[in-house]
């Protein structure tokens, strides 16, 4: 097997993480700055209300970390021999794309006089825009090299600032949550680069894809994680009071719904009765998911717990009936069953809120009458066409050779860019025999 994949990988990832961050350091030390609320006040009564604002916000700021760093990662360590590098590229495009958002939303949205402002909120909007390379990834995880998913990250966030700012601020689509922005473009951009980066190729088993029992449990303590800590991410950006009061409600009660269903659902289609660790790791966070377009709105705490049953459903149909489907008809490849847990409890959402929006035109919160419904229905084509345009170009760039994609039977496969201890459980490496690689590592697993 030849060797460029690896020599390319250890050339271009550190030559393009050092220039990034260069680049980066040199930006802000040149044009950003601290906003009036991160600045020194000047009188007690400032720093009274600077202490409150930091008090009511970092905590919700500290569980999106958790979420991101701790429970996203776990929940794509459902691969027995990929963990480390699930977890590792994870946490670097978290950095790398929260690092270049703050960059692109400062000269967006936040540039005074020449100088970005920077605080806690910039912060938490910056991060949002990374969940969206997260999200994406988990389409095209262990197929792709580190330096295919840094590209990734680098053309995906510019999209995603502007798709944000076109649904957003242009359209006065409501969506606190990030149904729309974030579940719904992440998706299906991620979609996009899977089918045109792998194009018409049938997808396959590879034969470490089948997780372990262990990797099922760590992966579904990542989805554990993400559940306890999943209302933080619905509320963080609403409006202290009741407005936030009722968006945390309306999370958890759309979360224990699905937690309950996606049990109820998985004893019925699976044999024997027997529970399914995918349909638990994805089907109980399918509520979340559906719930964030509405959740700061006056709906009903039954409407709360009906999305949430119903995204759940929806969701484990996904994983059952519709993603064999489109692998059959699309050749369409999603590893991690994004558009499971993310695309169809996304597109229910958004859906809900065009009927919240219809049903309820006298509210008060801003999300009444047909003109406001079909609003939040041309977020949703923005969001859903846009997205899967740009990602299959991005996808095409994908392909490049100098982005050192992986070797097929060193996919899914942590010792292809680990230094792992030697043993048993090591893979052979390129310049060795592989003739049968395949088999020995199904054994293996």
């Amino acid at each position: 097997m030849a060797l460029p994949p690896l020599s390319s990988t250890r050339c271009l990832l550190p030559l393009s993480l050092g220039l990034f961050q260069a680049v980066l350091l040199l930006f802000f030390a040149l044009c950003v700055t601290y906003d009036e609320h991160s600045a020194s006040p000047t009188n007690p009564e400032d720093t009274e209300r600077v202490a409150k604002q930091l008090h009511s916000t970092f905590p919700f700021f500290q569980d999106i970390q958790v979420m991101l760093v701790v429970g996203l990662g776990m929940l794509l360590a459902f691969l027995p021999r990929y963990g480390l590098s699930a977890l590792t590229h994870n946490f670097l495009l978290l950095n790398v794309s929260a690092q270049w958002a703050l960059v692109l939303q400062g000269l967006l949205h936040r540039l005074q006089h020449g100088t970005t402002l920077l605080g806690l909120r910039s912060m938490i909007s910056a991060e949002f825009a990374a969940v969206t390379v997260l999200i994406s990834a988990g389409a095209v995880l262990g197929r792709t090299s580190p330096c295919q998913l840094l590209a990734m990250a680098l053309c995906e966030v510019p999209v995603y600032v502007a798709s944000e700012w076109l649904i957003v601020t242009k359209l006065g689509v409501l969506d606190v949550g990030g149904t729309i922005t974030i579940h719904i473009f992440a998706c299906y951009f991620g979609l996009g680069v899977s089918k045109a980066l792998f194009g018409n190729a049938k997808p396959t088993v590879h034969p470490k894809e089948t997780p372990t029992p262990r990797s099922d449990l760590l992966a579904l303590l990542g989805a554990l994680i993400l559940w306890v800590f999943w209302p933080s991410f619905v509320a963080v950006l609403c409006q202290p009071g009741d407005t936030q009061h009722r968006a945390i409600l309306h999370t958890l009660l759309a979360l224990s719904a699905g937690a309950v269903t996606t049990v109820l659902i998985s004893i019925l289609l699976e044999s024997n009765g027997k529970l399914s660790a995918a349909h638990l790791q994805n089907g109980s966070l399918a509520g979340g998911v559906a719930i964030g377009v509405v959740a700061d709105l006056h709906i009903s705490p039954a409407a709360a717990l009906a999305l949430g049953s119903l995204s759940s459903l929806l969701c484990i149909l996904g994983f059952q009936f519709l993603t064999p489907l489109l692998a059959k008809k699309l050749a369409l490849q999603d590893h991690c069953g994004i558009h499971n847990l993310h695309g169809l409890p996304g597109v229910l959402g958004a859906v809900a809120s065009i009927v919240a929006a219809l049903v309820a035109p006298g509210d008060g919160s801003g999300a009444g009458g047909h003109r406001q419904a079909w609003w939040q229905a041309a977020g949703l084509a923005v969001a859903l066409g846009g997205s899967l345009l740009t990602g299959m170009l991005v996808g095409a760039a994908l392909r490049l050779p100098c982005l050192a994609p992986p070797p097929e039977p060193l996919c899914f496969e942590d010792a292809l860019y680990f230094k792992l201890k030697e043993g048993v459980e090591n893979p052979p490496m390129p310049g060795s025999s592989t003739e049968g690689a395949p088999l020995a590592m199904k054994e293996c697993v």
